[in-house]
């Protein structure tokens, strides 16, 4: 039987970790998924995660959380970062930056699965990244020749930054999508060396919003050009992402779908969850 990998975009707030604490389970244990991975840099309040947060997408089924610009919003998570092999940052960061810039984990089938994550240098001001063509082949250097699975998040602003990523990764990754830009688009194919591919998943959380951000406050702030909090929303809960199919023995992907499924509404927005928690325990 071919690995089914199960990616999800990016994770807003509260609406975002809930619609996956009530969602997901059943995805899975329906979809026959093996491995599943979520962008998660924007689950505490909207920007940011914590060491609880992280803990409580863990055990909603989350096997690996990937990062981007918002990593070190909460600093409490940093220490994680340090230890923990379930959470991954941009490989190519500086090498100071703390976290890792790829990972390999088990599926519960004893199958190694790869997973990278890459931020993008388009229109992405930020956070300043070194070359993400180059933190590619550092990684693959690094890997072991027996990883055949490697899935990459590539974080970025501009769709023609990440097609180019995805056609340098083609024949070497099993899985490329794209996070970032929160909104999914219509381009879900396998690509002709093997590599199933996504210019953008998504995002987890609420779609009636501003990318996640209440709309009321973001059109106010631009028709005044006055700053105004962008409070995370709540109506039109979604859970977006895509599921591929990957031959275990080549690592070549076989299918690709994008993956829409809706909740409910979530009210309040915030809880204290999204400002700090308790350390995690060990992995």
């Amino acid at each position: 039987m071919p690995i089914r990998i199960l990616a999800l975009g990016d994770l807003v707030g509260r609406p975002g970790r809930s619609i996956v604490a009530d969602k997901l389970p059943a995805l899975v244990r329906d979809k026959k998924i093996d491995f599943v991975i979520a962008n998660s840099e924007n689950v505490a309040g909207g920007s940011g995660i914590t060491q609880n947060l992280f803990n409580k997408i863990r055990a909603s089924g989350v096997d690996v959380v990937t990062l981007g610009d918002h990593l070190y919003k909460k600093p409490d998570i940093i220490e994680l970062m340090r230890r923990s092999e379930r959470i991954v940052r941009p490989a190519n960061l500086s090498r100071h930056a703390a976290g890792r810039g790829h990972t390999v984990v088990q599926t519960s089938g004893d199958v190694s699965v790869a997973v990278m994550a890459l931020m993008g240098r388009v229109y992405v001001p930020a956070m300043s990244a070194d070359d993400p063509f180059e933190a590619i082949e550092r990684v693959f250097r690094e890997l072991p020749a027996s990883v055949k699975i490697i899935v990459c998040d590539i974080h970025a602003e501009a769709t023609g930054e990440k097609v180019a990523l995805g056609h340098y990764l083609d024949g070497r990754a099993s899985f490329v999508f794209g996070t970032h830009t929160h909104i999914p688009t219509a381009d879900a194919h396998v690509l002709p060396g093997g590599t199933a591919y996504i210019t953008d998943l998504g995002m987890t959380g609420p779609y009636d919003s501003v990318l996640g951000r209440r709309k009321d406050m973001v059109v106010k702030a631009m028709l005044t050009n006055m700053p105004h909090p962008y409070d995370v929303a709540t109506n039109d809960v979604r859970m977006c992402g895509a599921l591929v199919e990957v031959d275990e023995s080549t690592g070549k992907a076989l299918s690709i779908e994008r993956i829409e499924v809706k909740g409910n509404n979530v009210i309040p927005a915030y809880d204290e969850d999204d400002r700090t928690g308790p350390k995690a325990p060990k992995d």
